[in-house]
Order: C-alpha cells, then sequence, then structure tokens
C-alpha cells in the first residue's frame, strides 16, 4: 500500500520535474475527498462544528458547518452512484 505522504511527495515531485505549478483544490472538492473520513467521525458521534474544527487546527483550512454540509459527497456520490 502506499501512504497519502508517499503518493503527494511523488506527485509535488512530478509537478516541479514538469514545470507546474503546486496543485490547488477548490473547496467543494476538497471536501468530496476527506468524506469518507467526515463520515466516520459523524458515526462516531463528532458533529459538523467539531469536524470543521479539526480541520482548521490541523490544516489551517477554513470550512464552515454550512460548506462541510453541502460539499459533503454521500457513499453513493463516492462509490460512483452520483445524487438525483
Amino acid at each position: 500500500m502506499i501512504r497519502i505522504d508517499q503518493a503527494l511527495r511523488a506527485q509535488n515531485a512530478l509537478r516541479e520535474a514538469a514545470g507546474l505549478d503546486e496543485e490547488t483544490f477548490p473547496l467543494a472538492a476538497f471536501v468530496g475527498m476527506i468524506s469518507d473520513e467526515i463520515e466516520v467521525l459523524r458515526r462516531m458521534g463528532h458533529d459538523d462544528a467539531a469536524i470543521a474544527r479539526v480541520i482548521k487546527q490541523s490544516s489551517g483550512i477554513v470550512v464552515s458547518v454550512d460548506e462541510l454540509r453541502q460539499n459533503y459527497a454521500t457513499p453513493e456520490e463516492r462509490h460512483g452512484r452520483p445524487r438525483q
């Protein structure tokens, strides 16, 4: 298995070698990417305000509770069955 830190180092090196700028993501895409973790934390009893605090404290990324809820990708969306 490949760890996320390894994948990011490889991607950053490839982007640098190719002369590309650092990759950035819109907030909606970021929340979609972390939706697996959000789902698990919610099941563990964490509310969205607590999840938003963890995101901010760990990364400096500010995401509101409303943005978290609006951009959360459901399990169906994450596994190929989009919202209707």
